[in-house]
């Protein structure tokens, strides 16, 4: 079955350090569907905007890449026989229905080493 890659473009990540449960409930919900049905093979959220770093050429800045009014909030990965069925599982995330978006794109090659689970460290 393919894999495809589902960035989330919103104003920002709801995964901050000092979230709550109620602040990711839906989120929680979301992914705990795709993983019932089975479709979800990784999934990660980032932290908030404020909380990126930045190197373009020589220069180190704090803050996101480029000043935007989305960013990406997180990205997971899915298991679907083509991509309208993609798009399908993908069109329900709740960011859609938020005024956020998400970007669908079909995996070409990836990797997951032995220690590829971040945690929550």
């Amino acid at each position: 079955m393919a894999q495809y890659a589902v960035l989330i473009y919103a104003h920002d990540s709801a995964h901050a350090p000092d979230a709550t449960p109620d602040d990711l409930a839906t989120c929680d919900e979301h992914s705990d569907e795709l993983v019932a049905d089975g479709s979800m093979v990784a999934a990660f959220a980032l932290t908030p905007r404020d909380m990126a770093t930045s190197i373009r050429g020589d220069a180190v800045t704090d803050g996101p890449f480029i000043d935007s009014k989305e960013v990406v909030a997180g990205f997971y990965v899915l298991e679907a026989p083509d991509l309208d069925a993609a798009l399908a599982i993908a069109g329900r995330n709740p960011v859609v229905h938020d005024g956020g978006g998400v970007e669908v794109r079909p995996i070409h090659s990836g990797f997951i080493g032995e220690r590829g689970n971040p945690g929550n460290s």
